[in-house]
Formats: C-alpha cells, sequence, structure tokens
C-alpha cells in the first residue's frame, strides 16, 4: 500500500451511473496520474471514452502485472465482462453486479498490498439490491470483505472533517445503535484519522444527538447517559475529545479551527455540513481498514449519466487524499 512504485486501484463504479465517464475523464484531464488502474468491465470504460471524443485507448489485462503506464492508455483489469453494455440512467441488476465485482477485485488487491489504496466511483443501492446483494453501501462491503467490523466513514474537504457514529440506517435506528461502544469506535478512529493526516494532537468535538446537546436533559437523556460519559472514557486513553456540542454550532467551530474532526451521531448529521459546501471538494474516507479507500460525496447521478455532463472534480479530490493518506502510512512504517 505504501510502496509508490505500485498503482493505486480506481474501481468503475455502477456502469449505468457517472462512474465510468468521470474515471476517463480524470485520466484524459489528469495525465501525470500515470500509476493506477481502472477495475471493472472494459467494453464500459471503452464506451466512457469514445463517448468523450478522444483517441486514447483500453488495454484490458487479466493480470495486474500487464498493466502498461503509457501515455494516451487506460490500463483495465478486468473484473467482470457483461457481454452488452448496461442501460444507461436506470437501476440495473446486472450493473449492480458489475460494480460489486469491481470492488471485490479491488479489495484482494488491496488486502494483498499490491496497490497503494483504492478510490471508488459511485454505486447504486437499489442497483446491489436488485443483484440479490444486501449491503447498503460501500463501507458494509468493504468492512465485510476486509475483515474489519470496526471501520466508520469520514467525511471532508478543506475546511471541516466529520466522523459518523452510525452510517447507513433509519434515524430511529441510529439513535438504538449509538450505544457507549459506538461512541468509542468513532472518537478512536477519528483520533487515529486525525494522525494520519499529519496533525500531532487532534482535536475531536462530539456532536449531541438531540437539540442544544439535549439541554441538560429537557430535551432528551442520551447526552447524558451515553455520549458525555464515553468522552470521558475516550480522554481517560489520551484521546482529545470534547461535548457534547450542539451539532448546529459544533461544525461551524470547526470551519473556524476549534476542532480539527467532528464526530457525527448519524448521516444526515455529519454529510449535509460537508456537502452544502460543495461536492467538488468532498472526499468520503472508511477508517479502519487495513489499506486506504477513498470515494468521492456524490451518487451514481443517473439523471446526468451517459450526457457528457459529469464533472470529475469530486473522484479527482479523492484520488488526490487517497494518495496523500498512502504516503502518510509509507511515512509511518
Amino acid at each position: 500500500m505504501s510502496d509508490p512504485s505500485k498503482p493505486m486501484a480506481v474501481t468503475m463504479g455502477d456502469p449505468s451511473g457517472i462512474g465510468p465517464e468521470i474515471v476517463a475523464r480524470m485520466f484524459l484531464r489528469r495525465p501525470e496520474r500515470r500509476r493506477w488502474v481502472a477495475v471493472g468491465d472494459p467494453a464500459v470504460l471503452r464506451e466512457a471514452l469514445g463517448g468523450l471524443g478522444t483517441e486514447a485507448r483500453v488495454n484490458a489485462v487479466e493480470r495486474l502485472e500487464d498493466a502498461r503506464f503509457e501515455p494516451g492508455v487506460l490500463d483495465v483489469l478486468a473484473s467482470s465482462r457483461m457481454g452488452a453494455l448496461p442501460p444507461v440512467g436506470e437501476v440495473s441488476a446486472a450493473s449492480g453486479r458489475a460494480a460489486y465485482d469491481a470492488i471485490i477485485a479491488a479489495i484482494v488487491l488491496a488486502r494483498e498490498g499490491r496497490v497503494r489504496g483504492i478510490v471508488t466511483a459511485p454505486i447504486h443501492k437499489e442497483a446491489l439490491s436488485a443483484a440479490g446483494l444486501s449491503y447498503p453501501g460501500h463501507t458494509e462491503i468493504l468492512a465485510d470483505h476486509a475483515g474489519t467490523p470496526d471501520v466508520a466513514m469520514m467525511l471532508a474537504n478543506d475546511e471541516i472533517r466529520t466522523v459518523l457514529v452510525t452510517i447507513h440506517c433509519s434515524l430511529a435506528e441510529a439513535i438504538r445503535r449509538g450505544d457507549h461502544e459506538a461512541q468509542m469506535r468513532a472518537m478512536r478512529l477519528a483520533h487515529r484519522a486525525g494522525l494520519a493526516l499529519g496533525i500531532a494532537a487532534p482535536r475531536i468535538a462530539v456532536a449531541g444527538l438531540n437539540p442544544h446537546a439535549g439541554e441538560g436533559g429537557l430535551f432528551g437523556e442520551e447526552e447524558i447517559r451515553i455520549i458525555a460519559p464515553a468522552i470521558e472514557a475516550a480522554r481517560s486513553e489520551g484521546i482529545d475529545a470534547s461535548g457534547p456540542w450542539p451539532g448546529d454550532t459544533v461544525f461551524m467551530q470547526a470551519r473556524q479551527g476549534r476542532f480539527d474532526i467532528v464526530v457525527a451521531q448519524y448521516h444526515d448529521q455529519g454529510l449535509i455540513p460537508v456537502k452544502y459546501m460543495g461536492l467538488e471538494k468532498g472526499v468520503n474516507v472508511t477508517l479502519g481498514l487495513p489499506f486506504v479507500r477513498t470515494s468521492p460525496d456524490h451518487g451514481t447521478a443517473f439523471d446526468i449519466a451517459g450526457k457528457g455532463l459529469a464533472d470529475p472534480a469530486s473522484l479527482e479530490t479523492a484520488f488526490d487524499y487517497a494518495e496523500r493518506l498512502a504516503a502518510a502510512a509509507g511515512a509511518a512504517a
């Protein structure tokens, strides 16, 4: 993972969405990125390149060792061959399976230490379900197949970083899942993420669950019963955690420089502030894996798929973030 001579793996995402197009656009727009391979269906990525009016071509390989890393040649490790191009802009079981196969192939490469890390283009949860795959998203697939159940999602841009206590579940379920262990896991992973980013003593702010962080129990007792005791336990481990802070102001304080990372209690509490600042700036990082994994913070965008309108900026940002984390891991090894 940390060897700069090894390539980065970039999965194609759901082939019915914008994933293949933004992978192709990143390849064309940033030609200096030569040490990476796309993972997916070669025909899908060949079609994506062709739709951009370029003379660049695909080099389909069955083994990573056969990648060429030549100018104008997109190396594609064939994780699947669908036989026919998938429908564009709609849920497809075939696309869900192909997207999943690409992720699994990339995980195998990362676990074997043959790539520096993984950057994943967006997948579609309904397509996964249509393919008979009971995963709500990338994070759960990665945790399952990497053999590391203690993972967390971090969304980051240049001004805010947030780590989630709970991820893809209903709000009612998030309240049930946000127990002491979940709080501790999120704070520990946030602390480790800060160190990996070169922050010597990461300052972790923990958001409350309820309005005004419960207002001393008037608006809910989770802060008193669960969150505050977990913060004290984390502090006893040497983690600079504080709170619980009101969720409506803690991100503003982090943006102003008071905190390095915010631990948010549920999906939308943490993701809305980051995404509001611009999808092209945000990166999704999976913490707790034995390898680096990042992705854009947007979805498959079925509404613009196949129209030549997709912007690769967030994928490029995710790639750069993965390079940064991989370099930090190499320096720490």
